[in-house]
């Protein structure tokens, strides 16, 4: 309680009596310098270095800006003895508004310059000009500018510890001449040079979690545009669909009402989630409507407030009520799009007018809207994908008994399941006959949108459960990993620094709590920060953790370039990024990456995109220090493929990877401590503990691992797709097999001799080369073994499906759903033109193994599929391939070969069904006309030129 405060009388509160002016007055006589004196009295604000008997630099800072600045003097060796030797003098803020000009005068007396450090705009800063201005003896003051006005702390970004101590160390150094001092300001100086010079070997963009309602709303029909606001659809922005620009949380529109008074387009849509709407955003729309402008609200329905941790909308907020709540004011055209429109009671009461469709409906829809004059409002209806995944673990949500699996020979890699679902579950598969597709069964969130991709492969299994290809009892086997060795678990001397890095949704937060618990339990210090910023499923996360044997030795936590004891790299493309790249140092960081390659969201929309993988593993092995397999340096192990093949699920690895660095000797912590940690977090707790005992067996028996991995149930699948050819001769001889059987001896005789006269013609012109031949040979075979109705039949039922679902699932009566798209059957969607895929049940198993039988057919007046268009221009593209060979065996030169080999891989380019393969082959067309012409080009030759004519 303050004793130097004059109390006014009938005190500081305002009466009910008081007028506004007398009000006023209270407010600004008296209780500002109440709170200045409440301040003062408990030393709220105060020195912690007085700068000795010649303080000549003083810094004043507030917050986590403080234990920066500590962590600052740190580095630059700077403890109280010797920062008041030099001058140095610091006043920690606790009440960063109002500061009092008695106690900055008193700061300030003596100084030559202020520094004033704090994160972002400045709120001190211009406090402490205002008070300081006029007064005897004012110091030079900086902080977000330097003396001579360049930036030094910037408003934008995130203040470093390495930039203050630079700041503070530069300006000390004009006043003291000190070689320890100096030294250290020029290796900090050294590592922000790193830091700067280091780039991001990869990046991961944030994007929807699998399943993510957002992934089909946020789709827009051809030719028109959408805007974005706060919430998860932001991240629509960068998914190319026609969504640019966003507003403040509530103006949601509010943008274009101003703005299509001066535009030529005459509609748009608004993005608006139920969180946002139930917050401010039906101001907006209200006024959309008393303007009479013509856009149309997509009302985002999520079930939760998802983006700030799933909380229930406050008022409970429900669909009907938010359509009572558009209709009375005013908006007339009402429309209710779901993924399961026959979920309403009957004794819902919806306003008049409105009409309910199911998602695949969406376009139809959003273009009747678009063409309703004023204000209209689309409610799209689907729970939250991770609000899913958590109530499903709890038993509180419905969790369909069924998987989707895509049969890889059958898929072309076209990427249309992407494009349909842009899901992060959908990722590549590496085969010997191209990219193809698989679902991560661990990320799936059972949203079934992937299955409209235009493309037969797609299959639904009915009590399905993911395999665990181990036995669940070889993880208490009390044989081959009995007894392991007790790793030498490092010391903490100051702190023992810690980043972990990986995926938003895949429990990277929870190794960090994880570590922080256990630190805990043995009375050692810690300090933690999550950064995570639109960490959705695919988002790039990182954890910072510091422990230390005591609290106090903890002053910043972020770990800063060169700082790093202990990277454990749960992403590869996270880990390629350039802040921990930079925190790496040769001989102290120890690094566990994991090298699963699991693909960002650029996947969805790039079909062809690939992961710079071995460029990151080069850049993270060079940044440690080399390789290793203990202390420091970087162990490389694909955590993902194990922890999925031991435990059954991918959400395994994070802990699998904690257990490899404790076994390796890299965490400062008892193995009791860590377990104890993962049983209180309480958290799928048997899996998180089997997961860390792997791990510790993989570090120390990796053969055994190896063996067990390699050595599970799973069986070469049918005709082994996933292993790679190693020679050409293997290629072509896999090939003419695979034609046998697609068609006969004679069709796969042909297939060779086309193959073998290239060969022949490679090896006179381009001696050692074979890079053309192989080109042909993949090519020529993709063409020869188009996927029409007969194949894909075949490709069901000569047993490689078979064992594939016997590999990923385990269950018994498994059931199969087929989703196709039949010429003579499919209907087409009304408002694209396009055919629609339909449901078979498991009686089209017993169909396609009679369909199969049908290839005889193939090509014959009694084909009766060979007449459609798609049929037609398959075979002509196998006729015109040939002719292509036959220019370019005729006049192959050492200068035109690359260009004839891209000409001859323009098939692999050629994918997908139906309308997409046309789409595609529209493209491929385009590519080969302009090699073809390279080709032909008198620079090519005068073989190939008199074989043009």
């Amino acid at each position: 309680i303050p004793t130097d405060f004059a109390m006014p009388p009938a005190g500081l509160n305002i009466r009910t009596p008081d007028g506004i002016l007398e009000q006023e007055a209270r407010l600004h006589d008296f209780k500002r310098d109440a709170m200045l004196a409440f301040v003062r009295a408990n030393n709220l604000n105060h020195l912690v270095l007085s700068g000795g008997l010649n303080p000549k630099v003083g810094v004043i800072t507030v917050g986590k800006s403080y234990l920066d600045v500590r962590e600052a003097l740190d580095e630059l060796g700077l403890d109280e003895v010797k920062a008041n030797g030099m001058g140095l003098r610091l006043y920690k803020v606790a009440c960063p508004w109002p500061l009092s000009q008695r106690e900055l005068v008193d700061f300030a007396r003596g100084l030559d310059l202020l520094i004033v450090v704090e994160e972002k705009r400045s709120l001190i800063e211009v406090q402490v000009r205002e008070e300081l201005y006029g007064t005897a003896n004012q110091p030079v003051c900086i902080g977000k500018k330097d003396e001579a006005g360049g930036w030094l702390f910037p408003v934008k970004g995130a203040l470093d510890a390495n930039d203050i101590a630079i700041a503070i160390g530069e300006r000390l150094l004009r006043y003291h001449s000190d070689e320890d001092l100096a030294g250290r300001v020029r290796r900090l100086k050294e590592f922000q040079s790193v830091l700067a010079a280091t780039g991001d070997v990869a990046n991961r963009i944030p994007h929807f979690c699998s399943g993510c309602p957002h992934s089909s709303s946020t789709k827009v029909p051809d030719g028109m545009r959408a805007y974005a606001g706060i919430g998860c659809h932001y991240m629509v922005q960068w998914m190319d669909r026609s969504t640019d620009g966003f507003t403040q949380m509530g103006g949601e529109g509010a943008n274009w009402i101003g703005e299509s008074n001066f535009s030529t387009r005459g509609h748009v849509f608004q993005n608006l989630g139920d969180g946002t709407y139930n917050h401010s955003g039906s101001l907006a729309l209200r006024w959309a409507v008393h303007t009479k402008t013509n856009i149309t609200y997509k009302l985002l329905y999520n079930d939760a407030v998802a983006m700030t941790g799933g909380q229930p909308h406050e008022g409970a907020l429900t669909v009907d009520m938010i359509a009572r709540q558009v209709k009375a004011e005013g908006v007339e055209r009402i429309a209710l799009v779901t993924d399961e429109p026959h979920k309403y009671p009957s004794t819902v009461q919806w306003p008049a007018g409105l009409t309910i469709h199911h998602r695949d409906d969406l376009d139809g829809v959003q273009r009747e809207l678009a063409g309703v004059p004023g204000t209209t409002v689309m409610i799209y209806d689907q729970t939250c994908a991770s609000e899913k995944r958590r109530r499903r673990k709890r038993g509180a949500f419905p969790d369909p008994d069924k998987r989707v699996i895509i049969n890889d020979l059958v898929c072309e890699g076209c990427g249309d399941c992407s494009v349909q679902s842009n899901c992060v579950a959908v990722q590549p598969l590496e085969t010997e006959f191209g990219r193809k597709r698989r679902i991560d069964q661990s990320n799936c969130n059972k949203d079934f949108s992937c299955v409209k991709g235009f493309c037969p492969s797609f299959v639904t299994v009915h009590g399905a459960k993911p395999r665990r290809s181990v036995p669940a009892a070889a993880s208490a086997d009390p044989g081959a990993f009995a007894a392991l060795p007790e790793p030498a678990l490092p010391a903490i001397e100051q702190t023992f620094n810690i980043i972990v890095t990986g995926v938003g949704g895949s429990g990277v937060v929870t190794v960090g709590a994880i570590l922080g618990m256990a630190a805990h339990l043995e009375g050692k210090g810690l300090g933690m920060i999550d950064m995570a910023g639109l960490a959705q499923k695919g988002g790039a996360v990182f954890s910072h953790v510091r422990l230390a044997n005591s609290q106090d030795d903890i002053q910043s936590i972020r770990v800063t370039a060169g700082q790093a004891d202990l990277v454990l790299g749960c992403d590869l493309v996270v880990t390629g990024t350039k802040k921990v790249l930079a925190a790496m140092k040769a001989g102290r960081t120890g690094v566990v990456l994991n090298i699963a390659e699991v693909m960002p969201g650029d996947f969805a929309r790039n079909a062809d995109f690939s992961l710079p993988a071995e460029r990151v593993k080069r850049a993270v092995v060079k940044a440690a220090g080399g390789a290793s397999e203990q202390g420091s340096g970087a162990s490389l192990i694909d955590a993902t493929g194990i922890a999925t093949a031991l435990l059954g699920n991918a959400i395994a690895a994070n802990m699998f990877m904690l257990g490899y660095a404790w076994q390796t000797g890299r965490v400062p912590l008892s193995r009791d401590a860590i377990r104890r940690a993962i049983e209180l977090n309480g958290e799928a707790v048997k899996m998180n503990l089997d997961a860390f005992e792997w791990g510790r067996r993989a570090a120390a028996k990796p053969d055994a691992v190896a063996a067990l991995v390699g050595g599970r149930n799973e069986k070469p699948v049918g005709i082994d797709s996933r292993r790679l050819s190693e020679t050409l001769d293997e290629t072509i001889a896999r090939r003419v097999a695979l034609l046998t059987d697609y068609q006969d001896a004679a069709y796969a005789e042909r297939y060779r001799q086309d193959v073998e006269r290239i060969r022949a013609v490679e090896a006179r012109t381009v001696p050692g080369s074979t890079a053309l031949t192989e080109a042909v040979a993949r090519s020529l075979f993709k063409l020869m073994a188009y996927k029409d109705e007969y194949e894909v039949a075949r490709l069901y039922t000569d047993g490689h499906f078979a064992r594939q679902v016997a590999n990923a699932f385990e269950g018994e009566n498994l059931r199969f759903e087929f989703h196709l798209a039949p010429p003579l059957l499919a209907r087409r969607d009304p408002a694209t033109g396009l055919p629609r895929k339909m449901s078979f049940g498991p009686w089209m198993m017993g169909a396609f193994g009679l369909l199969a039988k049908g290839k005889r057919l193939r090509g014959t007046a009694l084909d009766v599929f060979g007449y459609t268009a798609e049929r037609r221009a398959e075979r002509r593209l196998v006729a015109d391939y040939r002719k292509l060979l036959d220019e370019v065996a005729t006049g192959l030169t050492a200068q035109n070969h690359v260009t004839a080999i891209g000409l001859a891989s323009i098939p692999a380019k050629i994918r997908g069904f139906g309308h997409v393969k046309e789409r595609h082959l529209t493209a491929a067309k385009r590519e080969e006309a302009d090699l073809l012409a390279r080709l032909r080009a008198p620079s090519s030759g005068p073989a190939l030129a008199q074989a043009a004519e």
